[in-house]
């Protein structure tokens, strides 16, 4: 049996408040991470965070990573979940 493909788009709070600020980019990926292993039911490491998400929580550097980011979802074979970033952030 095949399985299906799921896609979900999620809007993700990277609250990154009272952590140190030359860290906070790295958080907001750890939190990306988290975040889509709890509501995706898989662990984390069977995430794979695309380049151009990864490219939009760096985009102003290592202490301002945004507030929130879009992320669409897609589960693909072997339970491994692909997120990338929606639209152009």
């Amino acid at each position: 049996m095949a399985e299906e493909k799921t896609e979900q788009i999620y809007t993700i709070p990277l609250d990154t408040e009272g952590y140190p600020r030359w860290k906070k980019a790295n958080l907001a990926v750890k939190l990306i991470r988290q975040y889509l292993s709890r509501h995706m039911k898989v662990e984390e490491d069977k995430i794979k965070i695309n380049a151009p998400l990864n490219e939009a929580v760096w985009a102003r550097g290592i202490r301002k990573p945004p507030r929130r980011i879009r992320v669409k979802a897609t589960r693909v074979e072997d339970g491994v979940v692909e997120a990338d970033v929606v639209g152009g952030e």
